[in-house]
């Protein structure tokens, strides 16, 4: 997969409650342009949270495509996330899309690329992103060790992420389901 330099991306369940997070940092080369950016949005009647790392018009057209997706498939996730990786793999418009989707809703997670990967993690911790590696590790560390709500867990590894990364910052916009 392709080294997404431009966010976390956070997900996390437990509870029956699924929370992502991600933070607000736009940068370009080497310089931050905003500060807030919403790079997490609620589909298909609220019920499903999707999140993206790289190309902003990339995640946003991506996002679109999952949304016509889930009401194809009246809201069935997996389904909507193994068509859109198909199509994400084999249209060569589509290909050339720089980005990674994080998409969840209370029951599954799951990464999606354009190499075809639609990934279930076999924890439900799920990260992508520059900050994505060490968000996740501490999410997993609070996950198995502690009895935070995810919505706890989320806030304290992407605060730990944006102190680590560099393109993350600690301005965190984080949604709710459940």
């Amino acid at each position: 997969m392709k080294e997404i330099r431009a966010t976390t991306i956070l997900a996390v369940r437990r509870d029956n409650i699924t929370v992502m997070g991600g933070d607000g940092q736009v940068t370009l080369g080497a310089s931050v342009i905003k500060h807030t950016a919403k790079k997490i949005r609620r589909l298909y009647k609220d019920s499903v949270l999707v999140g993206f790392a790289g190309s902003a018009a990339d995640g946003l057209a991506l996002m679109e495509r999952l949304e016509a997706k889930l009401e194809e498939f009246r809201g069935n996730l997996l389904r909507a996330c193994v068509e859109l990786a198909k199509d994400w793999r084999m249209d060569r418009s589509l290909r050339r899309l720089e980005a990674l989707l994080l998409v969840a809703d209370r029951d599954h997670m799951y990464l999606l690329s354009g190499n075809g990967d639609v990934i279930e993690p076999d924890e439900p911790v799920l990260a992508i992103g520059s900050g994505g590696d060490y968000a996740r590790a501490s999410a997993l560390a609070l996950y198995r060790n502690t009895n935070m709500s995810a919505e706890e867990i989320v806030k304290e590894s992407l605060k730990i992420a944006g102190e680590i990364c560099i393109y993350t910052n600690q301005n965190f916009i984080i949604e709710k389901l459940g």
